[in-house]
């Protein structure tokens, strides 16, 4: 398959071919937590699973930031790449590597810091907050790793090279899987078994990856050293490296990172980081009603995202796929194909949403019941199928939101992209926090395909407005 694909095979079939190896590879980088949950359920107890869970939505942020990052980074890449400008294209990528690795770091030590306060803040029950701050420390730990294989996948998904960090991925997912049953069962470390599994998992997968990377990168013409930007007021030109031996810290900075492109690249990430965050940042904030419930409502709500987060993968994946298949058509000048694509994303959309209310109307229990085992608590098991129940009939909402903001995102219409997402987040948490303590935990589960119907209708009134034709990241 030639790396410009994107831009010649038919719509349909460039989307599936670049969507399919990014779902496959986000469901096994599900599989990490997933697999924590499953085995600290099965072999630790219910109140351990219940922990995991209620770390869940403070984890999932920073996963979100990381993908969200990485994605909004690669639609400046995707830009280039679609006209060609390979040193530019390069330099954008040290830089955005750079961005990312500083801001990791700084994110680390912030949860180090402050985890047990943002566990207290959520309401976690006290007889499992010292397991939560436990896992908690050790996945903050790893949170480097973590940016850096997310990051370089999206740059990876950039280059139409996603297959890349699919093969990484399932190397990683069945790596994590083993150390989380040889740690906890064989070693006895409980909780902290499956933090450090996942910490060593992502950090070799990581390393491999930016390995990788680097030989990807030396198949393409120019190098940062020679990038000579057009002056744009905050840029400055990136000089020939200096014969001498001894090169400081100043003069690397200035040869791999550019102001200009990291501002260019801003205007992106920074929305889509919000937009890939909304969901986890409600989902962080209503775990505070759930969690007033008590650990056995918990441990069963804690068992239903995890399924939910499988089940919106491909939409995900087809939404992350329109942004970097919009982007790339842009820089070649072909609007017209972007349209073709945006309907056949939509058709993709509907029959996995379909697919997906079938599985979880007809088989909801046992899959709540491979979380829990034998021993899980009766209001658990019927916690966690009540919900998959229901959310199975509304992922065609979140489809359609995904793929819609994908495109205006690939197109860096950015403003009625943050807006829509903003209100998405809003009223999820405004409708739980004030009707589930009335009503019941139900309310909860009402809350999510409202916000993405809201979401929704708002960018695809931006897409129909046609206003993001215009727009450019590089203007």
């Amino acid at each position: 398959m030639q790396k410009d694909y994107l831009l010649k095979e038919r719509p349909m079939r460039a989307l599936f071919l670049f969507a399919l190896p990014m779902i496959i590879g986000n469901l096994f980088q599900q599989f990490y937590t997933m697999a924590d949950s499953m085995v600290v359920g099965r072999y630790v107890s219910e109140n351990a699973l219940a922990a995991v869970g209620a770390s869940y939505s403070l984890t999932n942020v920073f996963i979100c930031v990381a993908i969200g990052g990485g994605v909004g980074a690669s639609v400046l890449t995707s830009r280039y790449f679609g006209a060609q400008e390979y040193r530019r294209m390069k330099l954008s990528i040290s830089t955005a590597l750079l961005t990312f690795l500083a801001l990791s770091l700084a994110l680390a030590m912030l949860g180090l810091a402050l985890g047990r306060e943002f566990m207290v803040f959520l309401k976690t029950p006290e007889d499992i907050l010292d397991m939560a701050v436990e896992y908690l420390d050790i996945y903050f730990m790893g949170l480097p790793f973590l940016f850096m294989y997310n990051v370089l996948s999206s740059m990876f998904n950039a280059l139409g090279r996603s297959r890349i960090p699919l093969y990484l991925l399932i190397f990683s997912s069945v790596f994590n899987i083993v150390l989380d049953v040889y740690l906890v069962r064989a070693l006895g470390l409980g909780i902290a078994g499956v933090a450090w599994a996942t910490l060593i998992a992502q950090g070799i997968s990581a390393l491999l990856s930016f390995l990788i990377f680097l030989r990807e990168l030396r198949g393409y013409p120019g190098n940062n050293s020679e990038v000579q930007t057009e002056n744009h007021g905050t840029s400055n030109p990136i000089p020939m490296p200096s014969p001498c031996k001894n090169v400081t810290i100043k003069r690397f900075i200035r040869k791999f990172y550019n102001i200009h492109e990291l501002l260019t690249m801003c205007r992106v990430a920074l929305p889509s980081i919000f937009q890939q965050s909304t969901v986890s940042i409600g989902m962080m904030l209503v775990q505070s009603v759930v969690n007033s419930f008590g650990p056995q409502m918990l441990a069963g709500f804690s068992a239903g995202m995890r399924v939910e987060s499988i089940c919106i993968v491909p939409m995900a994946a087809l939404g992350n796929a329109m942004s970097s298949y919009t982007a790339q058509n842009l820089g070649a000048s072909q609007k017209d194909r972007v349209v073709k694509g945006y309907h056949a994303a939509l058709r993709l959309v509907a029959l996995f949403a379909l697919l997906l209310c079938l599985t979880l109307e007809l088989f909801h229990f046992p899959i709540i019941a491979s979380f829990l085992g034998t021993d899980g608590t009766k209001l658990a098991l019927e916690t966690g199928s009540s919900y998959l129940r229901f959310i199975g009939f509304f992922f065609i909402l979140i489809g359609l939101k995904m793929c819609t903001d994908g495109l205006l995102r690939g197109a860096a219409d950015m403003k009625m992209f943050t807006i829509a997402n903003l209100a998405n987040l809003s009223l999820r948490v405004i409708f739980a926090i004030t009707m589930a303590p009335r009503f019941g935990i139900a309310m909860v589960w009402y809350a999510v395909p409202l916000g993405w119907l809201v979401n929704f209708l708002i960018s695809y009134g931006e897409y129909r407005s046609g206003k993001w034709q215009a727009k450019s990241v590089t203007a």
